[in-house]
């Protein structure tokens, strides 16, 4: 037996995976297929949406923090097929074998997030103007939950909306990527042990994995059983999937593109930001949503900095992202190499200069590896405006700190931003109403790498949703105000008498 095989039986999917037929899965480290996940149509999606209707009317009954013991169990299961999932998630998605651990360290993270939560879905008593009266705000289970996810988060964003639904009372259907199904498989395999862990009181179809196509998911998503979509993607998909929910006056929570950027200020500590644009830009090879994309430079220091930059990304070790020391793995696809081809040729067009980087690089035969490259740009130009989910950093100047803000801001997208800055003024400047305009703001560190305690989205074309931490979990709940008359009379508000 393989040692991709073996890794398959010890995550309990091993047969799921074999079976030859199906979504085929595809390492982007070698092109190698490494099993296959049923594939389903629209008809088995309005089954899927059924049968989380009817879960929903036997979960939603349940004391909330019982529902949280399910996902403590959840999180047990994690911890132990950690290193399993992990390394799963690096042969399907590319990652590095720390971002891997690290993705599903985060999943781990949102279920003991969840567990406290599901003692905390606090509501709020409002006096009453009424005489023996008393009004309160309390939060309902919603429902049915979508969770759509794409190929760069292949587990970690469905527990950012699985964990908080499932405390929330609502039972989560998953529309994986196509491009990463054996993760979803081997995460749902371990929501089914827990479930059964926990017992009778968890209904069946709980939680349940849709695999398909795009007509699957805008089945999903034209259904009015699920009352909440959550679609994480490129921000033409979630337009698509907003008009669908908007049609029927369903609700939707999208996390979408980001073209993230960092403001470098005079008094920057050079050395630190160094690292903070690695990371930020490089990691994942550059396939996050809040990977650097902007770096809007002061103009006293940009050829000092990029001096830095340029020796940094030349020490980058490029290749086979399961090896010890290897940094940057490979693009998802050759269709993502394609497009970071023409983004730099597009760029060059105009009037960038490509200062390192941009080529392909050695690594396993199969997968399409690449060179992270660092352009000097004129302006913002078109091709700095479109989010290239490759890595790619622009690179911009600026002279004064409303230059840079006004930079910061002018992109389409709005999910995450930073500054480097040894200046409070500056820093709050930067986090004032004024500032920056995106979900996300930071100092001293990079755009990327959010944890879970806070909540997780951005304005604009990013879409406006939050997910995570914080009070999201609201969104996953329905608000009621409640008014109880305790006493015999029938006193109106607003002083309005009818005397009957």
């Amino acid at each position: 037996m393989s040692k991709i095989a073996n890794l398959l039986e010890r995550l309990e999917i091993g047969r799921a995976a074999s079976t030859g037929q199906g979504l085929e899965s595809r390492s982007p480290i070698d092109g190698q297929v490494l099993g296959h996940a049923p594939l389903h149509d629209a008809a088995e999606a309005s089954a899927a949406a059924a049968r989380a209707q009817s879960a929903f009317q036997a979960w939603r009954r349940v004391p909330a923090p019982r529902r949280g013991e399910l996902v403590r169990l959840l999180g047990e299961e994690l911890r132990r097929i950690k290193d399993d999932l992990g390394l799963l998630v690096t042969l399907e998605a590319g990652k590095i074998r720390s971002e891997g651990l690290g993705e599903v360290q985060e999943v781990i993270d949102i279920c003991d997030f969840a567990v406290g939560l599901s003692r905390q879905l606090y509501g709020l008593t409002l006096a009453s103007e009424r005489p023996e009266h008393h009004m309160r705000e309390t939060w309902q289970p919603l429902g049915p939950v979508l969770v759509i996810s794409a190929f760069n988060f292949p587990v970690a964003v469905w527990s950012w909306n699985a964990a908080l639904a499932l405390v929330c009372g609502d039972p989560a259907v998953w529309k994986p990527s196509e491009k990463t199904p054996l993760t979803a498989l081997a995460t749902q395999a371990a929501f089914e042990r827990a479930a059964a862990r926990f017992g009778a009181e968890a209904p069946a179809h709980l939680s349940q994995v849709i695999f398909g196509r795009a007509d699957v998911g805008e089945a999903l998503a034209a259904d009015a059983r699920i009352p909440l979509v959550s679609a994480t993607g490129s921000t033409r998909m979630g337009r698509a999937v907003a008009q669908t929910v908007a049609a029927r006056l369903g609700r939707s929570l999208l996390e979408l593109g980001g073209n993230n950027a960092m403001i470098v200020t005079p008094s920057a500590d050079l050395e630190l930001t160094v690292r903070g644009v690695a990371f930020s830009a490089v990691g994942t090879c550059g396939q996050r949503c809040t990977s650097l994309r902007r770096l809007i430079v002061h103009e006293s220091l940009a050829d000092n900095l990029l001096d830095r930059l340029i020796k940094a990304y030349e020490s980058l070790p490029v290749g086979d992202p399961r090896q010890d020391g290897v940094l940057v793995g490979p693009l998802i696809d050759e269709g993502a190499a394609q497009a970071f081809d023409d983004a730099l040729a597009q760029a060059r067009s105009e009037g960038g200069q490509v200062l390192t980087g941009g080529d392909r690089a050695e690594g396993v035969p199969g997968g399409a590896y690449v060179r992270p490259a660092i352009v000097r740009m004129p302006g913002q130009s078109d091709v700095v405006m479109r989010e290239t989910f490759a890595p790619i950093l622009y690179v911009l100047t600026y002279r004064d700190l409303d230059e840079a803000i006004a930079l910061n801001n002018a992109a389409p997208q709005g999910l995450s931003s930073c500054i480097f800055t040894d200046s409070a003024r500056e820093a709050e400047t930067f986090l004032s109403g004024w500032g920056s305009d995106c979900g996300i703001a930071n100092v001293n560190l990079g755009p990327s790498g959010a944890e879970i305690g806070g909540a997780f989205g951005g304005e604009k074309e990013t879409g406006g949703g939050r997910e995570s931490g914080s009070d999201a979990w609201k969104a996953y709940m329905r608000r009621q105000t409640q008014t109880v008359n305790f006493g015999r009379g029938l006193p109106l508000a607003q002083g309005v008498r009818f005397d009957v």
